[in-house]
């Protein structure tokens, strides 16, 4: 692994107006949108693709963005270079770079000489039974995959399949069509999950983690109490603690606090926000009580923290 974004999926809408720096407002969502006339659920892009795409939207790659979908980004040529959340990588040829939603992604001014396949989608396009198969890689710390000569070929001629029957829109039917690039996108996806843990084995935690983590996502600028969510589930906290710890090995609190640490860490990087401001966005009554909270995880303040990570 070799560790050293902001694509807009969308058609041919009208740049957007912008008369704020986005940077002084938060990091922007950007939404899955296929291409007009075409069914969605899976764009196949090139580079030059993704950044023309980009521009038309008015977000160009160089600026911070979250993806609200999935990137997979197969590298056949060329150096590609980007930074997901806090983590620059650099990937080369037979490297596959796999982007989640919500995950701050960032482009440098240029994308160079890369030719590489991106591939978009949003969380419900793969198939419910895959899904289960690849969330545990949602945890996982690398994002950037270099698979041996052997499997490379595997995915690669994958790939060429997804790719091929993806410019096929005519030779199916809508519903034979769309099945095909979902089960050819699920066994591409299943691979890469092989190859980031083959031996970790993060369960699920069943429907009780599950349903916690979709409410943290929700609701973490809202509350961090493990009591509130326990009550708007309709579980007892021990329950979902015990979920939890079985899906990632820690507890519900701590799995709250590492989220709203890494929003507070998201925003100190990639905005210009007061850390004041960013206290009041992700729950804190007080900045001094979100002050003592970022020292108590990190050993640093808030604004030391920002200086060393823009150093």
């Amino acid at each position: 692994m070799k560790k050293n974004g902001q694509p807009s999926i969308g058609g041919t809408a009208a740049t957007a107006h912008r008369t704020e720096d986005p940077a002084a407002t938060g990091i922007p969502t950007v939404s899955y949108r296929p291409t007009p006339g075409r069914p969605p659920g899976l764009e196949v892009l090139d580079l030059p693709g993704l950044a023309a795409r980009a521009l038309v939207q008015g977000r160009p790659l160089t600026e911070p963005a979250r993806p609200a979908f999935h990137l997979v980004i197969a590298v056949r040529g060329g150096r590609l270079s980007c930074s997901v959340d806090f983590d620059s990588y650099c990937a080369v040829q037979g490297d596959w770079l796999w982007v989640w939603p919500g995950q701050v992604l960032r482009f440098p001014d240029s994308l160079g000489e890369c030719d590489a396949t991106v591939l978009a989608f949003p969380t419900g396009f793969p198939s419910a039974a895959t899904d289960i198969l690849i969330r545990h890689a949602e945890y996982a710390p690398h994002r950037l995959v270099t698979p041996d000569s052997a499997r490379q070929r595997t995915l690669l001629s994958l790939l060429a399949a997804l790719v091929e029957e993806h410019t096929g829109l005519g030779d199916l039917t809508l519903e034979a069509y769309i099945e095909t690039l979902r089960d050819l996108l699920s066994v591409i996806l299943i691979r890469l999950v092989h190859l980031t843990a083959p031996r970790r084995q993060i369960q699920a935690g069943g429907e009780p983690f599950q349903r916690f983590r979709r409410a943290v996502e929700e609701g973490f600028e809202r509350t961090h109490r493990v009591e509130d969510y326990a009550t708007a589930l309709g579980y007892s906290s021990r329950t979902l603690t015990r979920a939890t710890r079985a899906a990632l090995g820690c507890g519900a609190k701590r799995y709250i606090d590492d989220r709203v640490l890494l929003e507070a860490k998201r925003l100190l990087v990639h905005t210009s926000l007061a850390p004041a401001v960013i206290s009041a966005r992700i729950g804190f009554a007080y900045p001094t009580v979100f002050s003592a909270f970022f020292r108590q995880h990190t050993g640093l303040t808030p604004t030391e923290f920002r200086s060393l990570a823009r150093a």
